[in-house]
C-alpha cells in the first residue's frame, strides 16, 4: 500500500484537536477524510481505523478531564450502562438512509442553533440528574450510534447541557467516557465478526494522539464555557451538513 498523503495526516490532527476539545472522538471526521483517499483504503480498514482513533482520542480527553476534576461518574454511568448493549443492537439494524439522515440533520441543526443563540450553563446552578431519563436517553443514543457508526457524543453533549445536568466541561468529560465505551464495544463487535483490518495507520495514530492532547488540554482548562459551546455548535453544524448531503444524495 502507498504511503498516506501528508494532507490526510494533517487533517486527522486538526479533526482530533477540534473534536477532543468538546470531549468527542471525531470518528465522522476521520471517515470523511479517509473517504477522500482515492482507492487506497478498504471499507474495513476505514471503519477499524476510525474506531481506533476515536478510542485513542477520547481516552486522552477523558484522562485530561479526570485530572482536572471535571469528570463525574455519577453523571456518566447511566448513559454508559444503557448505551453499550443498545449500540450493539443498533449495529445490527438497517434503516432507510434518506429519511434517517434528514431527521438527524434537523435535530443537530436545532441543537446547534440553540447553542449559538444562548450559551448553556455558564455558572447557573445545575439540576439533579434523573437516572430514569438518563438510562432511556443512553439507550436511544447508543442505538443511534450503532446504527449510524458514530460515537454518540454529538447527541449526548447538547442533551445534558439542554437538561441543565452539567457544565460544558462536565458535558465534554461525560461524552468522552460515553464515546470511549461505545468505540470499544464497536471494535469488539468488529473483532468478533473478523472485520478488524489495519492498513498503514501508524502516522494517523501519531497525528490523532497529538491532536487529542492539544484539544483535550484546551477543553479541560483553557477554553471558556462560551468558547466550548461555540466549538460544539460548529461540530454539530458540520455533522448536520454532512447528513443533509447524504440524505439529499440518497
Amino acid at each position: 500500500m502507498a504511503p498516506l498523503p501528508l494532507w490526510l495526516i494533517i487533517s486527522v490532527l486538526l479533526v482530533a484537536a477540534l473534536y477532543s476539545s468538546v470531549g468527542h472522538g471525531g470518528a465522522s471526521g476521520y471517515l470523511a477524510c479517509l473517504s477522500l483517499v482515492p482507492g487506497s483504503l478498504a471499507p474495513n480498514q476505514m471503519a477499524t481505523t476510525a474506531l481506533t482513533l476515536n478510542l485513542l482520542v477520547t481516552g486522552i480527553g477523558l484522562w485530561a478531564f479526570v485530572r482536572t476534576g471535571q469528570f463525574s461518574m455519577r453523571l456518566a454511568w447511566p448513559f454508559v450502562l444503557a448505551s453499550v448493549p443498545a449500540a450493539l443492537l443498533g449495529g445490527l439494524t438497517r434503516l432507510p438512509l434518506r429519511a434517517y439522515s434528514l431527521l438527524l440533520a434537523a435535530a443537530l441543526l436545532l441543537a446547534a442553533v440553540r447553542l449559538l443563540i444562548r450559551p448553556l450553563q455558564g455558572t447557573a446552578a445545575l439540576r439533579p440528574t434523573q437516572w430514569s431519563v438518563a438510562l432511556v436517553s443512553g439507550a436511544v443514543i447508543g442505538w443511534l450510534s450503532g446504527a449510524l457508526g458514530i460515537g454518540g457524543g454529538i447527541f449526548l453533549s447538547p442533551l445534558v447541557l439542554l437538561l441543565g445536568w452539567a457544565t460544558p466541561r462536565q458535558a465534554a468529560a461525560c461524552s468522552a467516557c460515553f464515546i470511549f465505551a461505545n468505540s470499544a464495544a464497536g471494535l469488539a463487535g468488529r473483532w468478533f465478526q473478523g472485520a478488524v483490518e489495519f492498513g498503514v495507520w501508524w502516522p494517523l495514530v501519531i497525528a490523532a494522539a497529538l491532536g487529542g492532547l492539544i484539544g483535550s488540554r484546551l477543553g479541560a482548562g483553557k477554553f471558556s464555557s462560551i468558547a466550548l459551546n461555540r466549538v460544539l455548535a460548529i461540530v454539530l453544524l458540520t455533522a448536520a451538513v454532512k447528513l443533509l448531503r447524504v440524505g439529499i444524495a440518497s
